[in-house]
Formats: C-alpha cells, structure tokens, sequence
C-alpha cells in the first residue's frame, strides 16, 4: 500500500498589529478601586497602609477621585475616617452628589469586611494608573513626532523627562496643599538641627558651608572666574570632600579635561604628590607605598566622571536623570558652561541666546531632580583691563546676562597673585601669596561675602585657611627678623619659650631638619 503522508495544515497567522481605535478601553480596577475605600472607611488601618501609596488621580473612576480626596482631606486634618465623617466631608466641599450620594457610599462600605490585603489591592490601582499614564504619554509623543516643527532633540528630552517621571513614582501634580507644605518644611527644620544647621550638602570649606547652609537641593549655583585662577581646582576639591569625607554620590562633567587627567589631579592632592612627579611617573620606593595607601578612599568614593566634549544640554539631562536613578547622585558639577552646546536644529539663534537656553534648561535640571547643580563659567576680559583689585562683578559674566537671572547663586574665585598683587586691599595689607577669595555676589536666599581660602598651587587645590593657623604668622615674623638690621634678639621669643623644650619637639633640637608645619 502506497504511505500516504499526512497533510500539514496551514493556518493563516493573525497580523500583530495592534488596533489602538477598535475595542480598547484605558487599564482600570474600578472593583479594586470600590473595595479599597470600602475598606479605608471602616477601617483606620486601612487608611495608614495606602494613604501614601495612591493619589486622587490614581483612580478610574471619577466618583472615586472625590471620595478619595474627601478621604485624604479627613486623615491630614486627624479627624475620624468612617461613612458619616466621610459623607459629611464631600456634602462641605459640595462633591456628594458627583460621588454617587450617600447611597452609593453605603454600597462601597458593604462590599468589605476588613482592611485585609488592601495594600496589595492599592499596587494594582497604581499599576493600573502608570499604565494609563504610559498610554497617555505614548499617544503625546506620536503627536509630536508628525509635527514637522518640533525639533527632534526638544522631543527626545520630552519623552524621557515624562518617562523619568513615570518610573520614579511621582508623577506630576498640579498643586500642593499649605497643610502638607508647612508638615515637610516642619520636617526639614528638624533635620537641619539634627545635622547641626547644615540642611544641605556640605563643600568642606567651613566658611562657605556657614554662609550657605551647604548647598541646597533645586539651587543652581554658578562659580565664575577668569582662567588661570583655580575653577576646576576647587570643584574638584569640593567634589573630594563631599564623595571622600561625606560619602555624598557627586556627578562631575568635565567638557575641558579628560576623566584621566581629572583623577591624576585628585590623585595629587590626596597623596600631597605634585602633579609633575605623577605625569612623569619618578617617584621613590617610599613615594609609591604612599600613592597606594592613600588613594584608597578615592577609589571607595562614589565619585562618577564623564568627559563627553561639545555635551549639549540635552545629553546633560538625559545622563544627570540615569545617574540620578542608578547611583542616588546628589549634586552635579559641570566645568564649564560656555563649553556646553544647546543642541537640537533651530537656527538664527546666537551664543547670548545659547547660554541662556543652556542656564534656564540647567535651573530646570535642578528642580526636577532636587540636586544643586553647580556650573563653572568664564568670565569676559572686561576683569583684566580694569584697575584696583581686578575683583570680579556680576556684569563680568560672560555672553548672558541671563546666567545671573537663573541662577540662585553666584559667585567668583580671585587670587591677586595672579595679578602681581602682593597684599590684600584690607587694614592689616596681609600678603596674598598661596591665597584666594570666594565671593558671594549673588545669594538668593542668604547673605553676601567674601571667603578667603588657601590654594595650594603645586597640588591644584583649595583648603580652609585656618588649615595651618600659625603657619603665616610665623614665617612672616621670622623673615622680618632675619632681614632687619636693628633687630634685637631680646625682644624675639626663642625657641624654648615659643615650643617648649626643643627636644620635646622634633626639627627644632639643631641640625638641617626641617621645622614640621
């Protein structure tokens, strides 16, 4: 008999499109939904496990929504949560009616028993809610996308800033109430004394951490100077101190300098190492186990460095918001401003216009990702063909006045020493060698002033002056000493009565060693 060989069906496979117009309603758990406020109206319980889970616009239902808030409204006020105070609370704001009547409550009340799994019940609604958010976020940016005019880069960053809001939980709201802004300011003042009245990040230099408070979240700050006078040095040594000392997460984009030639700097002025010897590599034996026993808090250190040149703000944005939800950073630091491009294709636009579109786009990253961003910028040629001290003024920033309008602070680094200028312009004409000013000219929300910190040039960073209290006083009156002819040794304390007995201390006992300061 001949086989026959069985006949392979063929089935026409269904076409995976997606039909968003036929059939499709929003994702919902209105069941979900009736059970929850059920169950947070006969149970206090109920009320404390979800309150902080779920929003108004979590839920489907309209009906809901008010139900909620009435709700919401009671547990802030800590009045009793139960079908009266409820019904009573939705007749006040004239919502009973849209919420279904006093009927309708009574219905959600029977549909439960107990508070039991009403967590669990509140995800889903959230789940339900991100989903319709998604959906709603996807339709605005299929929009977009076929009008001709929007610029593409202005719509890239527009999708991710909503996507960031959606996966970080905290959509948008329009407005919050006084009762629950004044509760978190409350909040705050209470932590800042709890952290001895720093509210916010510290920069390690005491002076600048009293006038500021350390830098405050949402604040963008601007240190400008002319080249030469330490910029990137005292980032740098702001961004040691928060990641080393404080374990602070620190994002530092440098549009100048490679990543490598950032830490070879950092390196140096952990081990106290000069730069030169680090590029060069001639170190002693004793040098080496130096370089590797104290770099190794900097290798700990959550300190992430990207050097991506020409970055636009753009790019900015959009890596600030994965570090931010990746690493937990908390500050962000860019050197510097002016190298920075605005991106997207619009034309007829000039740098002034640039550097603003790039300061405001940078006040904007700040306040959604409740971090400082600190911006380091050029300031014009106007500084050195002034006379006097050559102090920078807000109308020396460069290309935009519009740097000063965004931002919360600013300020400017100046060392008269670069200048030639040998002593201070203050009553004691104290010398300026190894020394530098941070000036306050703009402070939003605090007071004015000028810092004087010490630069320690050969190791490209910035310290506390107070670092090495007697350092100055002490090779002035000796200089003085040994150069005036009608001193008198009397009148000089010796070494005993300066140190105490110079065996007690090492360097002073005679010989060629060096005096330990």
């Amino acid at each position: 008999m001949e086989n026959l060989k069985p006949q392979t069906s063929f089935k026409k496979r269904a076409t995976p499109v997606i039909n968003l117009e036929k059939g499709k309603i929003p994702p919902q758990a209105v069941e979900l939904e009736e059970v929850v406020l059920g169950a947070m109206m006969i149970d206090k319980k109920g009320v404390d496990e979800v309150i902080d889970i779920l929003s108004t616009d979590a839920f489907y239902k309209v009906a809901h929504q008010h139900i909620f808030d009435a709700i919401n409204t009671l547990f802030h006020e800590s009045q009793p949560i139960d079908l009266l105070t409820v019904s009573q609370q939705l007749k006040k704001a004239q919502q009973l009616e849209v919420a279904g009547g006093e009927f309708y409550l009574v219905q959600l009340t029977q549909k439960v028993s107990s508070s039991a799994h009403i967590e669990f019940h509140a995800r889903i609604i959230l789940q339900k809610y991100i989903q319709r958010s998604l959906i709603k976020i996807s339709s605005e940016i299929i929009e977009d996308s076929y009008d001709e005019t929007t610029d593409v880069f202005d719509l890239l960053d527009q999708a991710e800033s909503k996507l960031y809001d959606v996966t970080q939980g905290n959509l948008k709201r329009s407005s919050e109430t006084a009762s629950d802004l004044v509760r978190q300011a409350k909040e705050r003042i209470q932590d800042i004394a709890n952290k001895e009245g720093l509210s916010g990040i510290p920069s390690g230099f005491t002076e600048v951490d009293k006038l500021t408070s350390g830098w405050q979240p949402s604040d963008l700050i601007i240190i400008a100077a002319r080249p030469g006078m330490g910029k990137t040095a005292l980032t740098l040594s702001m961004a040691r101190n928060m990641a080393v000392e404080h374990n602070v997460p620190v994002a530092f984009f440098s549009c100048e300098m490679s990543s490598v030639q950032l830490i070879t700097r950092l390196i140096s002025s952990e081990t106290g190492l000069s730069s030169e010897k680090l590029r060069t590599g001639n170190l002693e034996q004793h040098e080496w186990e130096q370089l590797n026993v104290k770099v190794k808090g900097l290798e700990k250190a959550p300190l992430f460095i990207d050097d991506t040149p020409s970055l636009s703000i753009f790019d900015l944005r959009a890596k600030a918001r994965r570090l931010a939800s990746q690493h937990g950073i908390k500050i962000i630091m860019i050197d510097y401003l002016q190298l920075m491009t605005a991106g997207g294709t619009k034309g007829g636009g000039n740098r002034e216009q640039e550097i603003s579109t790039i300061s405001r786009n940078l006040k904007a990253l700040a306040k959604e990702l409740n971090v400082p961003v600190i911006a380091l910028s050029q300031l014009s040629r106007a500084v050195e063909t002034r006379g006097g001290s050559k102090r920078p003024l807000l109308s020396d920033l460069r290309e935009s006045g519009a740097i000063e309008q965004d931002a919360d602070i600013v300020s400017f680094i100046y060392r008269p020493e670069y200048y030639k200028i040998d002593e201070w312009d203050d009553d004691e004409h104290s010398p300026t060698e190894g020394q530098g000013e941070f000036i306050v000219a703009k402070h939003r929300n605090g007071g004015l002033d000028e810092i004087r910190l010490r630069f320690v040039g050969h190791l490209g960073k910035f310290e506390n002056l107070e670092s090495f209290p007697f350092t100055n006083e002490i090779a002035s009156s000796m200089n003085a000493a040994a150069n005036d002819d009608t001193f008198k040794p009397d009148n000089f304390p010796s070494a005993q009565d300066a140190f105490g007995t110079p065996f007690d201390t090492p360097g002073l006992g005679g010989g060629d060693d060096e005096v330990p300061f």
